[in-house]
Formats: structure tokens, sequence, C-alpha cells
């Protein structure tokens, strides 16, 4: 059960879960409809890879000190990762974006050469996710909030330890 006594790894579950409620009370604000599914979505603000990250690295210098090899290994896990969000993948979601209008095109020209709707049951095609990646500011609230989860762990940690 030593799990339970891992700060480090509790700091950035935290993080994660707490960016995720954020996306949906951000929906929430000028939509008025609760969307649990962004619970479990990628992508949106904040980016909980990057508070996930941020918030392991800052627990495990927090811990371990900033000279460790420990801290050494989270701060490259958490650059790539935090790259990774705003690079690759987001150019992935810019390039469903173009492949999901060419999709609709696509369907759109054999509906009206072959009448559609005439048809009862068509197949539905799944879209390509578009929100994969994130943008920068996306990426460094995600990271702030992460360093911020990590100290706001701490304080709990300590509380519950006294």
């Amino acid at each position: 059960m030593e799990i339970f006594s891992n700060y480090p790894f509790w700091a950035a579950i935290t993080a994660i879960a707490l960016a995720q409620l954020i996306k949906v009370s951000l929906y929430y604000i000028p939509n008025r409809t609760l969307n649990w599914g962004l619970i479990f979505s990628t992508g949106g603000m904040p980016s909980s890879h990057s508070a996930a990250v941020t918030s392991l690295s800052t627990a495990v210098a927090i811990e371990h000190g900033l000279e460790s090899t420990l801290f050494a290994i989270s701060a490259v896990l958490a650059l790539i990762v935090m790259f990774d969000a705003a690079g690759v993948r987001r150019h992935a979601g810019e390039q469903a974006v173009v492949l999901n209008r060419l999709v609709e095109d696509v369907n759109q020209l054999i509906e009206e050469m072959k009448n559609w709707n005439m048809q009862t049951k068509q197949v539905k095609r799944k879209k390509l996710k578009e929100l994969l990646g994130h943008q920068p500011i996306e990426v460094l609230m995600g990271g702030l909030f992460g360093i911020g989860v990590a100290f706001l762990c701490l304080f709990i940690w300590d509380m519950l330890a006294d």
C-alpha cells in the first residue's frame, strides 16, 4: 500500500483530475450545459498533460531536490510531453479538420448523385478527433496549474501527516 504515501504520484493524478474538471466548468460558462464527456477528452484549456507532468516534476523536486536524477528524468519527460502537446498532436488535430471537411464534401457529393434521401439506413461516419493537441497558451497554463497543484497537495499532505 506504499502507493498511498507517494506524494508525487498523487500530485500528478490530482492535477489531471482538476484540469479535466476545469474543462467541464469552462465549457459550462458559455454553453450553460454540463458536458461530462470532456473529463475523458484531449485538448482544451488547461492542458491536463502539462498539468500532470509539471505537477509530478515539482513534487519530485520538492521531495528529492533539483539535483536528483529523479527530478532530471521527470523534467525531461515534462518537456517532451509539453512539446508534443503543443506541436505534433496540435498539427494532427489541424489535419483532422481538413480531413473531416473533405469527408463531408465527398458525402455531400455522393448524396446529391445517388439521392441518398430515399435510403432508409445510412451509415454514419465517425469524425476524426480534431481537438488532439493544445495551443501554446493551453500548455503554459496547464504547466503553471500543475506546479500550483503540486504545492497545494504538499500543503494538504503535510496537514494530514500532522
